[in-house]
């Protein structure tokens, strides 16, 4: 009987990264939009549970303060959740007049959940009618780069959202890797040395700062 239960539990099909971005045509605040529309443009598609509540409010907000910086960076922003895009409107019209902030970016109206689905955004053991807290960063060529989930009751930190992406693009503009908690003008992560020719070349770079042959950073200033 258990294994019985275990298999008739819903699977939740998750895209992979680095492969191309699940393709969609939805109906947004924006009127209708393809993921194509969004092609030589990075994007930050990002999911909330539903309309008029707290702390999706709170994200929203939080959201719409760093749109500019995400256009400054080439990247585009859309939300999306099971809800109509009649309470997409009203929601989005309340946050200005109550909260004095306008939303400016699209939000998907996903009722058939065509997208939530492609994206692996309904999480059944969480809840089976609201999407998660799920943010996907999709590059300029819509090869999907970045996952984030996070549970219903935790509201999403934008510091990380940014510093993925500048991260994301530093590593294609350089070839670099970037370490834990790196910050823009920090020193980058050097690819390791893949023959021992190459690692004696290594250690002997002065330009470069090694712990060992295999854990070498640089700076990219200048």
């Amino acid at each position: 009987m258990d294994n019985q239960l275990q298999m008739e539990k819903p699977t939740v099909s998750i895209p992979r990264l680095n492969e191309p971005a699940p393709a969609f045509e939805a109906v947004t605040t924006h009127g209708t939009l393809r993921l194509e529309d969004f092609k030589g443009s990075w994007l930050v598609l990002f999911s909330h549970p539903a309309d008029f509540t707290p702390v999706c409010t709170t994200e929203f907000i939080a959201f719409a303060e760093i749109h500019s910086t995400l256009r400054s960076m080439g990247a585009e922003l859309m939300g999306l959740s099971i809800d109509s895009v009649y309470s997409h409107i009203a929601w989005v019209r309340n946050i200005e007049e109550k909260m004095g902030v306008k939303i400016q970016f699209p939000v998907i109206a996903d009722l058939d959940r065509n997208v939530a689905t492609k994206y692996g955004m309904v999480m059944p053991g969480e809840s089976k009618t609201e999407t998660s807290r799920c943010v996907f960063i999709i590059d300029d060529k819509q090869i999907l780069r970045a996952m984030i989930y996070y549970p219903l009751t935790t509201g999403r930190n934008m510091d990380e959202i940014l510093r993925l992406i500048r991260a994301l693009q530093t590593t294609d503009a350089h070839g670099v890797a970037t370490p834990a908690n790196w910050r823009p003008g920090d020193k980058v992560i050097m690819p390791p040395p893949k023959t021992q020719d190459d690692a004696e070349i290594r250690i002997a770079d002065t330009s470069v700062e090694c712990r060992d042959w295999y854990f070498c950073k640089k700076s990219l200033k200048g």
